[in-house]
């Protein structure tokens, strides 16, 4: 990697929008982590005018990497998860660059997230197929081999029980019904389980705000693929869009 060493990673959550500096050689903030609330109704404009002024605010002039809830294609967004409807078939990165000096580079919150941990964290070095899944809301997916990324996955959408699977083993499902960590984790063993007979991957990583107690379920899942809890946690989604953002200068 060349001399310039820092990056500007934002990640936009259905409740927060964060950002901060990242040390694209270790994978280490190099500033304090800036939260503000998504806006409600989270449209196009109110998102990027929060976007903008986190950026400003650190004093930040370079291309920033955003994160989005969405397939993301060509900086176009073909869904959108937890944000405003209008949001589909935008040109996110066109929205976002006329509110930033350097311009933008939009990854799915997931395949930023999953970067970051096969770069620095969880899946560094690992070789063969990495799955990272994201357990909050609802499920993000993000497929590795060889460290290179397969995008836009959505796994989180596969059926399950005639629903999605987001709606049977999500973290939010576990809240909403009061299930221990022990009977989720029966739900979340038989979605792994599904996975594992169309993909076989060499490893699972687990992130999420709920990887942050890893202990009190990971031990409890019966299943064929180590499943390790993600490192970056909160970070993970920040730091991977900023690499995303350098790695991708230039095409």
């Amino acid at each position: 990697m060349s001399a310039t060493t820092e990056g500007f990673g934002i990640d936009i959550g259905g409740t927060g929008i964060k950002g901060a500096r990242v040390d694209l050689t270790t994978g280490e903030l190099l500033s304090e982590r800036n939260r503000m609330p998504t806006p409600s109704p989270s449209t196009a404009e109110a998102v990027a005018e929060v976007v903008a002024k986190i950026v400003n605010d650190n004093g930040y002039t370079g291309e920033v990497g955003i994160t989005f809830p969405a397939v993301i294609q060509n900086g176009v967004a073909h869904t959108a998860a937890n944000v405003d409807k209008s949001w589909v078939d935008a040109d996110v990165r066109k929205i976002m660059s006329k509110q930033l000096p350097g311009g933008a580079e939009i990854i799915n919150d997931a395949d930023a997230a999953g970067i970051a941990e096969v770069r620095f964290g969880a899946g560094k070095d690992q070789r063969g197929t990495v799955l990272l899944l994201t357990f909050g809301t609802g499920i993000g997916s993000a497929l590795f081999t060889d460290g290179h990324l397969v995008p836009n996955t959505e796994f989180g959408h596969i059926e399950l029980d005639g629903k999605d699977a987001e709606k049977y083993a999500a973290a939010s499902v576990k809240d909403e019904e009061d299930l221990s960590y022990k009977h989720w984790a029966k739900r979340v063993s038989k979605y792994l389980r599904t996975l594992e007979k169309g993909l076989w991957p060499d490893l699972i990583i687990a992130g999420g705000g709920v990887s942050k107690k890893a202990e009190k379920w990971i031990p409890h899942l019966e299943c064929r693929t180590p499943v390790v809890p993600a490192k970056l946690l909160n970070n993970a989604g920040i730091v991977g869009a900023a690499l995303a953002a350098y790695e991708n200068r230039g095409e």
